[in-house]
């Protein structure tokens, strides 16, 4: 449920984006960095979201990239970070860094997030550090994205009426994007075409 809005940008303040999606306007919470990579007051904008039931407010909070949001959720299951702090990390470090942060296991630079002490510091690495993993480019990935990309090729070609072990040597070597199962299928295709 709105995992997506596309509208006009009608203002930003420090924590808020006002987006009007067809006469109706959607109050977002952003990380500082993305409010600041907004385009101009009147321009297109395309915002991942997340929405925050409580019993007393539905809360919308929104990214300039999936990355973001998919980490701003994993955030969220920590025991002790609510939306704010989430919000909070991800305007004090891009993604990428926050990442890198919980992977290196770096307490002090974690706790100078507004709001993050240092047991839940403690808790996000002990928490996170599994299921994130240092790319060879230097970006970081999440391992359980990697795996739902890998199934999602999977099904696709499954689909196609390929064996599981067709598509296992199909799909060896792959060393494109990470995040792209478009490009993983045209890869194993390719393979499975030239029977190599």
């Amino acid at each position: 449920m709105f995992a997506q809005i596309r509208g006009t940008l009608l203002s930003i303040d420090t924590s808020t984006a006002l987006i009007d999606v067809q006469g109706i306007g959607f109050q977002v919470g952003m990380p500082t960095l993305d409010l600041a990579a907004l385009g101009p007051v009147g321009s297109e904008q395309i915002i991942y979201t997340s929405l925050i039931v409580r019993a007393d407010a539905l809360d919308l909070y929104g990214f300039i990239d999936l990355a973001e949001r998919e980490l701003f959720n994993r955030l969220l299951q920590v025991s002790g970070v609510g939306p704010k702090l989430a919000l909070s990390a991800l305007s004090s470090f891009s993604a990428g860094a926050l990442q890198q942060l919980i992977i290196d296991e770096d307490v002090k630079r974690l706790t100078t997030i507004s709001g993050l002490g240092k047991k839940t510091a403690q808790r996000l690495i002990l928490e996170l550090r599994g299921t994130l993993v240092a790319a060879d480019d230097g970006s970081v990935a999440n391992l359980n994205s990697r795996s739902s990309v890998d199934a999602e090729v999977s099904e696709a070609l499954l689909g196609m009426g390929f064996s599981k072990a067709e598509i296992e040597l199909a799909s060896r070597g792959y060393s494109g994007p990470a995040d792209n199962p478009s490009e993983q299928i045209l890869y194993a295709l390719k393979r499975l075409g030239g029977h190599q």
